[in-house]
């Protein structure tokens, strides 16, 4: 730590100069942020020195190229910067920001050429690129479109999906409050139907004459008329012959009777039914 503190110590006197040093805690942890400041400090200074020698170096290599070339044109040419018009120096310095616009490692023709093809072809290869992008942009555009399109259909049907179903709740609203109605409604008659029987048994109303009775009397009533049209039928096939008029006239009695008995059998039961019926003046329903 005391190596470290002394370290640090010079890098900060270095730093300040003549100017006092600021006053921190000396401890552990301080000298190590404050050593780890000299080493990055130091590091920054030796590069710094490094790429200032490299540049001097260069500058040197392109001061010496450029005296080399000076000579060339005045042992070949004859000619020097001092001896050049303004007009050639205003040539020569386009030629020199051309070289370097484009990057050549030299000015002579062949270098432009191949600078000149190689943006040449990096413009084409910009302008394909710009052209697919282009296209992609006016797919993407269409795509776009259709979607908000496909967007503007699917709000429509949703909202016309809402109406009907709105419109589908009423209805249901309203067969359920006629559903409720059909349904006390068949509670009241039901009662009401009951208070009637009531009524009407503690008038002395035969249980025949009810409701249920009257039904089953009904069918009963059906069934046998059913019954006589095949008698009847029979009866008729009978009165067509005439092969033996002692036999006919036999089976012709027979089914008289039996006709007779039906048809009798059917008066007594609508007697029965007219007899039993009470008066319509003792029947009062509330």
């Amino acid at each position: 730590m005391e190596e470290k503190l002394q370290r640090v110590t010079l890098w900060l006197k270095k730093i300040y100069g003549n100017q006092p040093i600021p006053q921190y805690e000396v401890n552990a942890r301080t000298v190590d942020i404050l050593y780890e400041l000299v080493e990055c400090n130091e590091a920054r200074d030796r590069d710094v020195s490094l790429l200032i020698e490299d540049m001097k170096q260069r500058a040197a290599e392109y001061e010496a190229e450029a005296n080399y070339l000076q000579g060339l044109l005045a042992e070949s040419l004859d000619l020097s910067l001092s001896s050049l018009s303004s007009e050639g120096t205003s040539y020569l310095n386009v030629l020199v920001d051309s070289a370097m616009t484009l990057e050549t490692k030299d000015t002579s023709l062949a270098s432009f050429f191949c600078a000149i093809n190689d943006m040449t072809s990096e413009l084409y290869a910009t302008e394909s690129k710009n052209r697919e992008m282009e296209l992609e942009l006016t797919n993407i555009r269409k795509k776009l479109t259709a979607a908000l399109m496909l967007e503007k259909q699917l709000e429509g049907d949703l909202k016309k999906t809402e109406e009907r179903l709105e419109v589908e709740k009423a209805k249901a609203d309203s067969q359920s409050q006629n559903l409720k109605f059909l349904k006390d409604k068949s509670e009241d008659l039901k009662i009401r139907i009951k208070a009637a029987e009531e009524q009407l048994a503690a008038t002395g109303l035969n249980q025949s004459l009810t409701h249920e009775s009257l039904v089953s009397l009904s069918e009963q009533l059906a069934a046998l008329q059913e019954e006589i049209v095949p008698l009847k039928k029979k009866l008729e096939s009978y009165l067509d012959l005439t092969p033996n008029p002692s036999l006919a006239r036999v089976k012709i009695e027979e089914v008289k009777r039996e006709l007779n008995a039906l048809e009798a059998e059917f008066s007594k039961e609508i007697d029965m039914l007219t007899l039993e019926m009470p008066e319509p003046s003792k029947l009062r329903f509330t």
